[in-house]
C-alpha cells in the first residue's frame, strides 16, 4: 500500500477533530464533544489496565489519522479510555451519551460503572449518564470487538484477507469508533425522537413528536420558511399532527428548497427541519413505467458511491471533505447518489438535503463468507442465470446463521429509523448482488411497512425475486439492451467501472477496474462512447436510471470519477455535464414531457 491523503488531512485538529453538530434532524443548543485524543489498547485480554498509547477519535485504528494503524483481529479487545469533565452549568436534569457508531460488538462503562452494550457497527446508539456522573473528572471506557466477515453482522466492504484472484471488491476493514461521541444535557421530560412525513398530494405535513415518558405532555410546533414563521400546532406527544402547507414549494435536487421546525414540549426546545417531496411510480405519456418525483417522470442520473478516504477509510476526514464530494458530483450533472452498502454520519444526508442531490440508501451487507463466484463473477457474466435463483437457500448466499438474520432485521429497521426524516432519500436497497442476501420479499414488505413514502431496490443486481419497485440490472461486460417492463421500472443500478490509473495518486500497485485506459481524454472518450450507444438509446425504451460505478477510487479499485485523494477529476467535466444534460432532454421527451427547448 502507498498511503495517499486528500488535502483536508492536514485540517483535522486533534483538539476538534469533525466538530460539527452530528445530529442535524433534531438539534439543541446543548452539545459537548467527545473526539479528540483517547487512550486506547489492542489485546487479547477482556480487561485492561494499562494503554498502548493514545488514538485520535472518531477515527478507526486502522487509519492513518487515528495515529495507531494497526488492524484489530477477530481475536482482539479494542479497549478505550477517556477522561472528561463537564462544563460548569451544562447539567440540567438528565445527561445523555451517544455514540454515532461503533464497530462491530461494543459494552461501555462510565467511573466503572456498565452503561450497557450495543452490537451493529453503522448506526448510532446512546445512554443516559446522569447516575453515572461524577463531580469532577468522569472516566468513560469501552471494550469493543470486531469479527469483521468472522461474523454475520453487517460489514460492508470491510475484509480481513483480500482476495487478490479475482482484484479487490473488498477493503481494509477498520475497527472501533468511527464517528462522532457527544453529550447533551436536557430536561426530565424531552423529545426523544421526531417523525415527519410530507403529505405532497394533501399540502400538508404531517409531524409526530415522542417523549421520553408515556406522559401526554403537550408539543407545540412552528414551521418556518426562510426565518419566518408560516403555520403553527399543537398536540399531545406521540399524536400525529397534521399542519397544512397551502402553495408550498417542493424539495428536488433542482430546487433544494426546505422548511424549518421548532419544537417545544415542556422545558426542551428543538429544532428540525423537511422537505416536500414524493417519490412514487407510474406511467408516462406513452404508458412506460417510470419513476417519478412529485408527481413528475423523473431519472435518476447518479453514481455508487462507498464512502472511503485514504486516510480515514469510513470516516470523513472534515465535514468540508464530506460535502466536497456531493459539490463535484453535482458539477458534474449527477442528481443522485447511490450510497453503496454504507450508513454515512447524519451529516452527510443534511448535505444532500441542502445542496440537491437524491440518495438511494443501501443496507451493509453481513453473513458469511462470500463465494465471489457464485453470487458476483458469475452472474456479472451471465445475467440470466441468477434470475431465477431463489435467495431462501440460505446456505448458497451465506445466510445460515440464525441469529445473524434477526440482528439484519434490527439493524434494517435502525437505518430507516435514523434516516428517515431525511428529505434527500429516494430509495431504500435492503441487498446487493446476493451478498447475504435472503427472503428479500420478506424485507421489502418490512420496509413497505415502515415507510410506505419511499420506493425499494430489493435486490440490487440480480437475484431478483420480482418484488420491490424496479427492475434492477447490474451491467459490466454486455452492451446494454432494456425493453419497458410490465409490473416495474427499468433501472440500471450499476454499470462503467472504467479505470484510469493515475500517477502519482495511487494507493496501491495493483489496479483493478472493468476496463482500463491511460488517459483523462481516452477514457472520457470511452465514457462518452458508452453513453450514446448504450445509455442514451435506452431510454425511450424504459430505462428510468443510471449509476455509473464509482465516485472516487478506492485502494486496488481505480475506476473512479476521481482520484482517491480528490486531487484530480479522471473525467472531463465539461463533456459529463454536457452528457447529463442531453440525457434529461431525451428522457423527457421519451417521456412525452415538455422540454425547455
Amino acid at each position: 500500500m502507498i498511503q495517499l491523503t486528500s488535502r483536508w488531512a492536514k485540517d483535522v485538529d486533534k483538539d476538534h477533530a469533525l466538530p460539527e453538530y452530528p445530529r442535524p434532524n433534531l438539534v439543541r443548543e446543548s452539545y459537548f464533544n467527545l473526539n479528540g485524543e483517547w487512550e486506547y489498547c489492542i489485546s487479547r485480554s477482556t480487561h485492561t489496565e494499562r494503554y498502548d498509547g493514545t488514538i485520535l477519535v472518531p477515527y478507526s485504528p486502522e487509519t492513518l489519522l487515528s495515529g495507531v494503524q494497526k488492524i484489530v483481529q477477530p481475536e482482539d479487545f479494542l479497549h478505550y479510555r477517556k477522561v472528561f469533565r463537564l462544563p460548569e452549568g451544562f447539567v440540567k436534569k438528565r445527561v445523555l451519551l451517544h455514540f454515532g457508531a461503533v464497530d462491530q460488538e461494543c459494552e461501555v462503562f462510565l467511573n466503572r460503572k456498565r452503561l450497557g452494550s450495543h452490537k451493529g457497527g453503522y448506526l448510532s446508539f446512546s445512554f443516559d449518564i446522569t447516575d453515572a456522573l461524577s463531580e469532577g473528572d468522569n472516566v468513560l471506557t469501552l471494550r469493543v470487538t470486531d469479527k469483521t466477515e468472522k461474523a454475520p453482522h453487517a460489514r460492508g466492504k470491510q475484509k480481513l484477507v483480500k482476495r487478490g484472484k479475482y482484484g479487490s471488491l473488498f477493503y481494509t476493514p477498520q475497527s472501533g469508533i468511527w464517528k462522532t461521541v457527544w453529550i447533551e444535557s436536557v430536561p426530565e421530560q424531552y423529545v426523544r425522537a421526531v417523525k415527519i412525513m410530507p403529505l405532497f398530494d394533501e399540502e400538508a405535513v404531517a409531524v409526530t413528536v415522542f417523549g421520553n415518558t408515556r406522559e401526554d405532555g403537550r408539543v407545540s410546533i412552528t414551521v418556518m420558511d426562510q426565518g419566518k414563521a408560516i403555520a403553527r400546532a399543537a398536540a399531545a406527544a406521540g399524536r400525529r399532527v397534521r399542519i397544512p402547507l397551502p402553495g408550498f414549494t417542493a424539495w428536488s435536487p433542482e430546487n433544494p428548497r426546505l422548511y424549518d421546525l421548532q419544537i417545544t414540549y415542556g422545558e426542551d426546545q428543538v429544532s428540525s427541519y423537511f422537505g416536500m417531496r414524493k417519490y412514487s411510480v407510474g406511467r408516462d405519456k406513452e404508458g412506460i413505467l417510470r419513476f417519478f418525483l412529485n408527481n413528475k417522470p423523473y431519472f435518476f442520473n447518479g453514481i455508487l458511491d462507498q464512502g472511503y478516504w485514504p486516510e480515514s477509510l469510513l470516516t470523513p476526514p472534515t465535514d468540508e471533505a464530506l460535502r466536497h464530494d456531493i459539490i463535484k458530483l453535482k458539477e458534474y450533472g449527477y442528481n443522485t447518489i447511490r450510497k453503496h452498502i454504507k450508513v454515512e454520519p447524519e451529516r452527510f444526508y443534511y448535505h444532500c438535503d441542502r445542496i440537491g442531490m437524491a440518495v438511494w440508501q443501501d443496507m451493509p451487507n453481513g453473513g458469511g463468507d462470500y463465494n465471489m463466484v457464485f453470487v458476483t463473477y458469475l452472474t456479472n457474466a451471465f445475467d440470466w442465470f441468477a434470475r431465477g435463483v431463489k435467495d431462501c437457500h440460505y446456505r448458497l448466499f451465506k445466510r445460515e446463521d440464525k441469529e445473524g438474520r434477526r440482528q439484519y432485521y434490527k439493524d434494517l429497521k435502525g437505518m430507516i429509523r435514523e434516516l428517515y426524516n431525511y428529505p434527500c432519500i429516494a430509495v431504500w436497497v435492503p441487498f446487493n448482488e446476493g451478498w447475504g442476501q435472503f427472503d428479500a420479499r420478506r424485507a421489502t414488505e418490512l420496509i413497505r411497512r415502515l415507510d410506505p413514502s419511499r420506493l425499494i431496490n430489493e435486490a440490487c443486481g440480480w437475484f431478483d425475486q420480482k418484488g420491490g419497485d424496479m427492475y434492477s440490472i447490474h451491467n459490466y461486460v454486455h452492451k446494454l439492451k432494456v425493453e419497458p417492463r410490465p409490473d416495474r421500472v427499468v433501472a440500471l443500478t450499476e454499470y462503467g467501472g472504467y479505470a484510469y490509473p493515475m500517477e502519482g495518486h495511487l494507493a496501491c500497485e495493483k489496479e483493478f477496474g472493468y476496463q482500463s485506459y491511460r488517459s483523462k481524454e481516452e477514457l472520457t472518450a470511452n465514457y462518452k462512447r458508452l453513453w450514446e450507444e448504450e445509455i442514451l438509446p435506452n431510454v425511450e425504451h424504459g430505462l428510468s436510471s443510471a449509476i455509473y460505478t464509482q465516485t472516487s477510487d478506492i485502494e486496488e479499485e481505480i475506476n473512479g470519477v476521481m482520484t482517491y485523494d480528490r486531487d484530480e477529476d479522471k473525467l472531463l467535466l465539461d463533456e459529463v455535464r454536457k452528457l447529463n444534460e442531453r440525457l434529461y432532454e431525451r428522457f423527457l421527451e421519451a417521456a412525452g414531457e415538455e422540454t425547455d427547448a
